[in-house]
C-alpha cells in the first residue's frame, strides 16, 4: 500500500518532533533509529524513507529546533519583552522539563561534537539570536554575553541535584544579567 505525499510529510514532521523531544530529554546519541521510530508507532526499517541516516535526522533537529527557539526568543524584541523571555529562560520550569525547552543547553555538546555542516547551521541560527539581543541591547558583546550566561546557567542548574543550589544559580544569573542590562550606575 502506497502513502499519500501529505502521509510522508506528516509521518517525517512527526518523526522530526519526537525525535527532538528525545534528543533534549536523553540527548540523540543515546538512542538508536529503532527507538526514534517505535516512538511514533513505527517499525526502524520505515525511517529510512524519511531520512538518508540518523545524522541527516540530528541535522534536521537542530535546524528546527534553532529555528523555533530564534522565534520564541529572537526577533521583535524591546528591552521588557527580552526580561521576560530571560525569566522564562532562566526557570526551573525550563530546568525540569528540557524538552519543551532551548535545544542549546539540551544538545550544545552534542552539536560541538558533530561535523562542520551541523555546527555551520547551528551556528547561522545562534548568530541571528545574538543579533536579535544586540539591536535591543545596542551592544554585540552584551548580547554574546547574555546568551551564553544563559545557557551556561542552564546547564549548570541541570547538573546539579539540589534544588535549592538549581534556585540560586538561576536567581544570580538572572540578577546579573539584570544588572548588565541596566548598565553602569543602575
Amino acid at each position: 500500500m502506497r502513502y499519500s505525499a501529505s502521509h510522508k510529510l506528516e509521518t517525517r514532521e512527526k518523526l522530526l518532533q519526537s525525535s527532538a523531544v528525545s534528543a533534549k530529554r536523553s540527548g540523540f546519541s543515546t538512542v538508536g533509529v529503532d527507538g526514534l521510530m517505535k516512538a511514533i508507532g513505527l517499525s526502524g526499517g520505515a525511517f529510512y524513507s524519511h531520512f538518508s541516516s540518523k545524522d541527516e535526522l540530528f541535522a534536521s533537529v537542530v535546524e528546527s529546533e534553532l529555528r523555533q527557539s530564534l522565534e520564541r526568543l529572537g526577533a521583535e524584541q524591546d528591552r521588557d519583552k527580552l526580561e521576560r523571555c530571560l525569566k522564562q529562560y532562566l526557570s526551573m520550569c525550563h530546568v525540569e522539563h528540557p524538552e519543551t525547552g532551548c535545544a542549546l543547553p539540551a544538545l550544545g555538546a552534542e552539536i560541538a561534537r558533530s561535523d562542520i555542516a551541523i555546527r555551520q547551521q547551528a551556528e547561522h541560527w545562534i548568530c541571528q539570536l545574538q543579533e536579535s539581543w544586540a539591536q535591543v541591547l545596542e551592544s554585540d558583546s552584551l548580547a554574546w554575553a547574555i546568551l551564553s550566561q544563559c545557557i551556561g546557567a542552564l546547564v549548570v542548574a541541570r547538573m546539579l541535584a539540589t534544588t535549592e543550589l538549581q534556585h540560586k544559580v538561576l536567581k544570580s544569573s538572572y540578577d546579573e544579567i539584570g544588572r548588565q542590562i541596566a548598565g553602569p550606575g543602575a
